[in-house]
Order: C-alpha cells, then structure tokens, then sequence
C-alpha cells in the first residue's frame, strides 16, 4: 500500500508537470504555427517528405512519423505542397489563423506514372544505418564485423514488451534465463552479455531489472568483440538501448494497451519545443504497467519515467540531458523445478513459491552529452552518466529440497522451502571524452576516433540469514501439505560485502579507404581495472572480515580489411580480443590473472536487387585459452578442495555461422529473417569431460517475419503480419565433475521449440489499432537459470494496443 501511496502521488506531480509544460508551450508563444501528418494509401507515416509553403519559401521533410511542423508562420492562407518520389504531389490551401497552432493533415496518393515494375518504400536498409554505439558514423556495410539495429518500425508492429522478444529478430543473440522471472539473461555466440555488455544510449545499463521497451527508438546489436571501445566486455557482443530523443516540432501519442491475464498498460509520449523555441526542445516518456501471469498468483507492476532535453548552446554545440526512473515491483517466480535433474511434471501454472515474495527494484539513471562541432569533419562529444540500481527481494530459496521418501527412496513431490531474504545497492559512474574526425592523406580517406574513458562501480550488500527449512509442499498435490503464509523476521547480519572497481580506458582507431574497394579498420586500447572488495567468512559459526584487491590491465588490439568488388557487396575478414578479469586466487594466493578471449569472424555483406534485400553471412571462432578453474593441488601438492583457489587451466571455443535478411516494403510486402548455428564447447579442462557443450546456449536459432500492407484504397491502412521464432536444442542443469567421485551433477535436456505470432494493425489518419496473438500454437518449453529454476515459457496470449498521435 505504501508503494501504491507513493506512486500516486509521484503520478499526480508528473502529470501536473506534463500539463504544465503543455501549457508554457502555447502560453508564451508570439506566432502562429503550422503542424500535420503525411500518410500513405496504406496508412503507413510518409517519412523524409518534402513540404513547402509556397508564399514564404519555407520547406521542412516529414519526420520517420510521418510529422511536418512550422514555427512562427505569420496568419494568412498559403499553398502547402508535398512530393515525394512515387507519389503524386499534393497542393492544399491552409489558414492560419493569428497566435493558434494550426493542424492539417495530408493523404498522398501513389502516382500514376511507371517508375518501374514494383513500388518501393522504406528506411535505410541492414547495412546503411550507422550504430550511435559504435562512436564513429561508420556504415555497416564498410564496418568488418557483424551488427544488426532493430528499429521503431518493428518494435511497434510487434508490440515488443521485453528485450527477449526484440532479440528474437537478431540471430546469435539469445534469451539464456529468467533468474526467477525477475530479469532476462541475454547471451550471444556462447557469451553472458551482463551488465558490462548492455547499454542505454552509450552508458552502462544493469539489466539486472527488465528494460522498459515503451520508450525506445531502436535496439542496437554489435556482435563479436567490442573490448576497443568499451573495455571488459563479453566476447559475444553488446547490447544498446536507444531512447526516444527531444523534436522541436511537437507531437506525440497516447495509448492503452491491454492483453491477457489482467493486463494493462498506459503509455504517455509528448515532444515539442518548449515556448515555441529554436534552442530547446523536450521530450517526455511514462508508462505503468499492471499485469497478473498464467503463473498463478505471480503479478507485476511498474512505473517508468523517461524525460529528456535538448538544448542548442550554439551553432555548433548540442546538449543532451536524459534521464529516468523506474520502479518494478513483481513476484519471484523459480518455475517448476527440477527433481534428481528431471524437470517436474506439473501444470504450467503452477507457482512453487511463497504467497509474499516480492521483487521491488528502483533505478535511476542520468546522462548529460555534449556534442561540440569543431569543424565539418570534427566533432567533440563528451558523456557523463549517473547510475543508481536498488533491488530489494524476499522469497522462496530455488526449489532444491525435495524430499526422498522414507519407504522406496523415491521423490513422491514433497519439497521443503527455504526463505531468503536479499538485497543490493549499486551507484554507477561514466565519464567518456571522444574526438572523431575525417580526412585525408594522399588518396586515402582516414575516420579517426580518438577516446577515454573512466566509469566506477561502488556496490553494498547487506547479509540476512537464511531459513533453510520454512516450510513443506507438495508440488502434485498442493492440497496435502498448509502452507505457511506468516512472515517471518530474517535477522540481518552484523556485515555488509562492499565492492568498488574502477576502470579506465584509452583507446584509439582509424578506418581507412584506401579506395573505392579497399577498406581498413585498425585500433588499439588500453585498459586497467582495480577491484577492492570488503565481505565476510564464516567458519563455525563466527564472522570474520575479509578484504581483497586486485590490479588488472589488458592492450586490445582490433584490425578488419573490407573488400567491396560491387558498391552492394562487402567481403571482410577481422581479429580482435577481449579481456575478463577473474576472481580468486592462484595456488599462491596471489590475484589471478584475467583471460584473454581471442576473436575470429569472416563475412560477406550485400544489397541485392538494387538494395530491395539486404543478405549477410558471418563465420567465427571466440577461444578463451585461459579459462579459470579450480586448481586440482595446492601449493604443497596436496588435493585442493577450495574452489577459490584456481588456475588458468581451461579452454572455451565456440564457432558459428550467422544469416541475417531484411528487406524494403515492396508493394506492401517486407521480410525480416535469418539463421545462426553455434556450438560452445569446453575443449580444455582439468574439471569437466573434454567438449561437453556449456550450458544455456541453443544450437540453432532462427526467425521470420512477413508483413503485408493493402494496397487498395477498400482496406488502406490494414497490413498483417506474421512472425515467428525457432531454437534448437538447449542444456540446462549442471556439467558433470571429473574431479567429483560419483558426482551428482548432471546436464537437463531442454527441448527445442518453435513460436509462431500474428499480428494485424489498422490505421486511420491518427488513430491506430494494433492486435496480436502470441504463441499460436500454445507450444510449451523452459528457460532455465542454474540447476534447479526451471521456467515454463507463455501459453496463447492475446494483446490490443489502441494509439492517437497527437
């Protein structure tokens, strides 16, 4: 109740806010203005339209939404003209009246004359749009490495709630786990991405909560190495999240989405300039969510805040201030469990845990970028950000107690419950300087990025006790065994573990054409990391206090050579590695030192049929030849039993190939598809049998969407889709110790499985209408996290998004 106070009251403020800016907009303003939209046939936004009003000469292009907007038109009537290449030009005459914001809007019909045989529409393709992660505007098409963007156009259509569901469209970039229905594990080429590995415009993002999908313009996916630019990333690729930015022109929408199991969700998005001004433009996102779950008694609730601003301090300066707020308040849920490494036979909706177990979790973030124009071809940016994660959790311990009976030694169902009771807290810091640039020596055309960076991590935990036996269940037959329902008080212990890294950075890299054809990227970074840790050891029973410390620094090198045969046709080939810092000691008890990752990929990239279809192919191979384990002896020779005493004794290769299609709307068709094959294999190790598979990884994925817009003026502004996901067979459970006589642990089979989506949207002018249907056909399948949470995927849902734009 204290929440649902807080966060009403928090809803009243931010909204008495909105209206106020609302209102400053048109109080102070001195002219009056002109706005509209532009759609096609298809009801589909026209971008990049030209529009003209004739009298004063004034011309603007219509925004990705479709929207066009004039500032400070003196009253009168004018001829407002669009063109756009396929369609007949429009003219309308338009009154404006005296200190009003006037609205009109435009329909362009598709033109008569032949431009060929198919019409095209559509944004730039696969390998046209530059990645804002990669720091330089570089196009995908010249880049050596393999990146997809999945923008607003999808994420819309598809009405992605989650990040898992917008990977689906990336290939070698995957869900691993839930962790208790809490968060998503996302992994890529046989690599946990992590915290270090997503980012939210540039800065690192905890994705220990689930990202709030509402206010994103675009997800970004750079696979393969990545450790020039951001240092101690995972091997597998990085993950950014790209928010909605500050427009002068204002707009917007408003809308409800509403789905299966009491699920409801609206969403507020407004942008314009603030007092009709040139230098600075606003632009604010919210949303609450409130939802139950086919899990029975498993609900979710949040709040997400997402205000922005852009001030232009010159002619050449731009500031970027961005922030947001979320609060996530959602049950742990450990799924069904696993019994002697089975996944239990239990209705999908059966829910293990606690009647009170509660997940809250509260961030925070800030960023301020400034961008400074030097010249043309010189830039200046510089980013700071302010991180603050709180995550707070009280539940059922993962369901691992089952009993054995008493009578056969079998498991008849009967689980004892542990409670747990955690809590973190993490202030993250950034600060990043780049200098970008292009020009010449000789022939050849250099685009040079000059950078530093240094971010911290402080993190306090505090150590509550754990009961270990709270309660008994029966997971066949709830009805047997009285749950407890009281809260018990979990004493909290007399120690916090503390934990501050520090990293900085240096790198630099230039990517040279050498002529139309050649094409090098070349650069280096040095990296260095100091962890100091404070926690705690009990042994017999007393608290002792421990500290450690550690020093690391790595040079990572990266170098690709691109060959364009065709301007359409890319051929390249790259190497580049990563470091991982490792925690423990060395038989010694010195620091160990951190792994090297050593990355491999070769490719082609191509726009075919004159840039209709964009069709990639990419091949590598990631070996981590110094992967810590537990070191088999001690320093005297003896068997060694502590696992923190390791040695850099194990190997990790993973290989892959990857496809990756997409194309333009072609007379109301467009396709989004490909395939990845991946196989992660321990091929070195004292602990665990040679090539065993590690876990979480699918073999295969792959993915398909087709859309299809009418074209016929009877049904404009219908188009139906249909999208669907495959992955192929999964471990889960626990590797098999050679060291470990008779060892228990064995590895879970998951099943593969195949989704399929429909998706069906209406438009008319302003107002849209977005259905969908989720796993048509009602497959059931896991995810895992760890031996024993095994997670049941989502029946057949249904899901209505009703939308205005303002």
């Amino acid at each position: 109740m204290t929440y649902l106070y807080h966060t009403s009251s928090f809803l009243q403020r931010l909204f008495f806010f909105m209206a106020f800016l609302l209102m400053t907009s048109s109080a102070f303003a001195q002219n009056s203005h002109l706005r509209g939209r532009i759609t096609t046939p298809q009801g589909e936004p026209a971008a990049f339209v030209s529009v003209l009003l004739k009298e004063l000469q004034k011309t603007t292009l219509t925004s990705e939404e479709g929207s066009f907007y004039f500032r400070n038109v003196p009253a009168g009537t004018y001829t407002l003209q669009a063109t756009c290449v396929g369609f007949t030009p429009m003219e309308q005459q338009v009154t404006v009246s005296y200190d009003k914001t006037v609205t009109h809007d435009l329909l362009l019909e598709k033109s008569n004359q032949r431009l060929g045989e198919v019409t095209v529409t559509g944004r730039q393709t696969l390998n046209e749009k530059p990645l804002s992660i990669g720091k330089v505007p570089i196009k995908p098409l010249d880049l050596p490495q393999s990146v997809t963007i999945i923008g607003s156009e999808v994420l819309e259509r598809q009405q992605t709630q989650v990040l898992s569901e917008v990977l689906q469209n990336v290939n070698g970039v995957y869900l691993m786990g839930t962790t208790g229905g809490t968060q998503e594990e996302i992994g890529g080429r046989g690599f946990a991405f992590g915290s270090n590995n997503t980012f939210k415009n540039g800065a690192r993002f905890n994705n220990g909560v689930m990202p709030e999908m509402s206010s994103l313009e675009r997800v970004e996916v750079m696979k393969g190495s990545n450790a020039i630019l951001f240092g101690n990333v995972a091997a597998g690729g990085v993950l950014n999240l790209v928010t909605k930015k500050p427009r002068f022109e204002s707009g917007g929408e408003v809308s409800m989405r509403v789905g299966s199991y009491d699920y409801y969700k609206p969403s507020l998005d407004v942008y314009g300039a603030i007092n009709n001004s040139e230098k600075v433009a606003y632009r604010l996102n919210t949303t609450y969510l409130n939802a139950g779950s086919f899990r029975d008694g498993v609900t979710s609730e949040r709040f997400y805040i997402n205000p922005s601003l852009l001030v232009k301090a010159g002619a050449k300066t731009d500031v970027l201030l961005e922030g947001d707020y979320l609060k996530d308040t959602r049950t742990p849920d450990f799924g069904v469990g696993a019994i002697n490494y089975t996944i239990a036979n239990v209705p999908r909706s059966r829910y293990l845990g606690v009647s009170f177990g509660e997940n809250n979790v509260e961030q925070k973030s800030a960023t301020a970028t400034i961008t400074h124009r030097l010249h043309p071809n010189w830039e200046i940016r510089s980013t700071n950000s302010f991180q603050n994660y709180d995550a707070r959790q009280i539940t059922s311990t993962r369901p691992t107690g089952f009993i054995k009976s008493k009578k056969d030694g079998t498991f008849n169902g009967d689980l004892a419950r542990g409670l747990q009771q955690t809590a973190s807290n993490e202030k993250y810091y950034l600060s990043q300087f780049d200098i970008t640039g292009k020009f010449k020596t000789g022939s050849i055309e250099h685009t040079l990025l000059v950078g530093a960076d240094a971010d911290k991590y402080d993190t306090q935990s505090p150590s509550y006790i754990t009961l270990a036996a709270f309660d008994t269940i029966n997971i066949y037959q709830p009805e047997k065994y009285e749950p407890r329902r009281s809260i018990p008080s979990l004493g909290r212990r007399t120690y916090d573990t503390k934990n501050v890294t520090r990293r900085i950075g240096v790198y630099v890299q230039d990517f040279l054409s050498l002529s139309e054809k050649w094409k090098v990227l070349a650069g280096l970074r040095y990296s260095a990391i100091d962890i100091e840790g404070e926690g705690n050891t009990v042994v017999k029973g007393a608290d002792t206090r421990t500290t450690t410390s550690s020093y690391d620094y790595a040079f990572s090198p990266r170098a690709g050579i691109v060959f364009q045969p065709t301007p359409n046709m890319s051929l390249f080939a790259s190497y580049a590695n990563s470091f991982t810092p490792n925690t423990g000691t060395d038989i010694y008890f010195r620091p160990l030192d951190p792994s090297i990752i050593d990355q491999y990929e070769v490719g082609m990239k191509n726009e075919l049929f004159k840039g209709l279809l964009s069709a990639n192919l990419t091949l590598y191979q990631i070996k981590n030849s110094a992967s810590p384990q537990t070191a088999l002896f001690d320093a005297e020779g003896k068997p060694n039993a502590n696992t923190t005493i390791r040695e850099l004794a194990g190997e990790i290769t993973s290989k892959g190939v990857e496809v990756d299609l997409m194309s333009k709307s072609i007379n109301g068709w467009s396709f989004l598809g490909g395939y990845s094959y991946n196989d992660t294999r321990y091929t070195k190790s004292n602990i665990f049998q040679k090539n065993d598979r590690l876990r979480y990884n699918p073999a295969h994925t792959a993915n398909a969407s087709v859309y299809y817009t009418f074209q016929n003026t009877h049904l404009r502004g219908l188009n139906l889709g249909v999208s669907s996901f495959y992955a192929g067979d999964r471990l889960a459970g626990r590797n098999t110790r050679l060291t470990v006589p008779n060892d228990a642990f064995r590895l879970i089979a998951l099943p593969n499985y195949v989704l399929f989506d429909a998706h069906v949207g209406y438009s008319l002018q302003r107002l849209s209408l977005r259905l969908k249907m989720t796993n048509l056909l009602d497959k059931l399948t896991y995810n895992a996290h760890d031996d024993n949470s095994i997670n049941p995927i989502a029946p057949r849902q249904f899901m209505a998004t009703l939308s205005y734009k303002l």
